[in-house]
């Protein structure tokens, strides 16, 4: 019983630290997801996602481009559980791309987050010792650090 308990609470631990990189687009766009714009937790999200589906805003901003909606928006998953899996299976490959600058790691992760890929490419090269700041890095920290480059 100890085990379980200790497995669930260092498992909660992990997703608390790891869940602001998922968190950021996680109620999509709306005029819930405007008004708490900025707040993170349980209840702005809540707050967020029922006044979204309590009023249809984010069906209108879909359709008509509003409340920060873009009607030629894709469907994604969330832009951080993207990334995180793409980076999981490509981040030998995205650390030497992110060393030159371009290639076809860095085309893909500015895909994900909706940048242009030569912008991305700059920005990570010059920031590659805080991306990769030892050669133990892991995916997610390196998801967490691209998120808030981007």
């Amino acid at each position: 019983m100890k085990k379980i308990y200790f497995a669930s609470l260092v498992s909660g631990a992990v997703m608390m630290m790891t869940s602001s990189a998922f968190a950021v687009d996680s109620t999509g766009c709306g005029l819930g997801s405007m008004a708490w714009k900025g707040n993170s937790g349980i209840g702005p999200q809540v707050l967020a996602a029922t006044t979204n589906a309590s009023f249809g805003t984010q069906t209108f901003g879909i359709t008509f481009g509003t409340s920060g909606c873009d009607p030629n928006g894709r469907v994604s998953g969330g832009t951080g559980r993207m990334m995180l899996a793409f980076l999981e299976n490509n981040l030998e490959q995205f650390a030497i791309d992110v060393a030159a600058g371009y290639g076809e790691t860095i085309d893909t992760v500015a895909g994900i987050l909706n940048m242009d890929s030569k912008e991305f490419g700059l920005k990570a090269q010059a920031q590659f010792a805080y991306l990769f700041a030892d050669e133990n890095v892991e995916a997610v920290d390196v998801t967490l650090k691209v998120l808030q480059l981007a």
